[in-house]
């Protein structure tokens, strides 16, 4: 079991690692934040046994070809669009994500920031740092209320259900679209309203996207869907980049369209210095961090490990994926 190679592309707390150093070898990308490039990726899935992954570590089928002796790729994420299922499943791998443990945290995160791209927090604690707070005044800072609007919710999964719950204490009317309807019993314990595309667009006062990428969902929301909204409406991207045309939400944002958007995802992570995103006042943009709390990150980091776990001890993993995608 000593040659055994398992590879991990990211620095991980050692508690979690023990349990895959007695199944053999494991080596770890030393950093935290920069992700291994693609030459140390292509040696690692041409030797190891076993691979976690972050969905930061383009898996294509280039490096899957080259895997000999490769038996899993643990994705320590709910997505997986950076691997190719495919690809994988044609040389009888494994590949596994970590559902179900980061939603209720991810929720959160979503309406903290609607919350914040509605009610212009960052805009009014940065003038506060800044000092240019001059006192209280009718109309500083004026947002947009929360309570009593309609939310629209584009992938209503997991996540979808977690956010359509939280904003039930706001008392806010659910409409939501997805590849599938949900069952009707499902619908009335939300409670929440099947629509069309076209209906989500035009009747959200906010929308939220939270469907997984996958190649015809890329720019979904371009000019003309993002100028269908309403005026005045907010968006919320919290699940993939590349599901909308970043170009055309500067556009739509500047022209004052849309009241105000917040991304916690973007096409190209990190976004680029230059992004005309980062000029945008009205946009409230974070750095990936849906899923970033202590306890969250470590219990994905737990399950990516215990899939490779079962995998190299000869079980079937307990979260595999498929090629048509969840």
């Amino acid at each position: 079991m000593s040659d055994r190679r398992i590879f991990v592309s990211r620095r991980l707390p050692e508690a979690v690692l023990a349990p895959l150093r007695s199944l053999g070898t494991v080596e770890v990308w030393p950093e935290e934040t920069v992700p291994p490039p693609r030459e140390v990726l292509l040696e690692a899935a041409a030797r190891a046994r076993a691979m976690l992954t972050l969905i930061t570590d383009r898996i294509d089928a280039e490096m899957i070809e080259r895997a000999e002796s490769l038996a899993i790729i643990a994705n320590m994420a709910v997505g997986y669009n950076n691997i190719d299922v495919a690809a994988a499943r044609r040389r009888g791998i494994w590949v596994t994500n970590t559902p179900d443990v980061l939603t209720e945290t991810t929720a959160d995160l979503v309406m903290a920031l609607l919350l914040a791209a509605m009610r212009r927090l960052p805009q009014a604690e940065r003038a506060l740092r800044e000092r240019q707070w001059q006192g209280w005044s009718p109309f500083d800072f004026v947002g947009l209320d929360v309570h009593g609007k309609r939310l629209g919710i584009f992938g209503m999964g997991r996540i979808g259900r977690a956010v359509a719950r939280r904003a039930r204490g706001f008392d806010m009317e659910i409409l939501y679209h997805n590849r599938r309807r949900l069952p009707e019993a499902v619908e009335r314990g939300i409670p929440a309203r099947y629509v069309d595309f076209a209906a989500l667009v035009q009747e959200s006062d906010v929308l939220v996207i939270l469907a997984p990428y996958a190649p015809e969902l890329y720019h979904r929301f371009n000019r003309e869907v993002l100028y269908g909204m309403k005026r005045g409406a907010v968006l919320i991207v919290a699940s993939r980049g590349g599901i909308v045309d970043e170009a055309a939400l500067v556009e739509v944002l500047r022209a004052g369209h849309l009241a105000a958007a917040g991304l916690d995802v973007f096409e190209t992570e990190p976004i680029p210095p230059d992004h005309p995103l980062l000029t945008v006042e009205n946009a409230v943009l974070l750095p990936h961090i849906g899923s970033a709390t202590v306890e969250t990150r470590l219990k994905m980091a737990e399950r990516a490990v215990d899939n490779i776990v079962r995998v190299l001890t000869g079980r079937p993993p307990r979260d595999p994926v498929d090629a048509d995608g969840p």
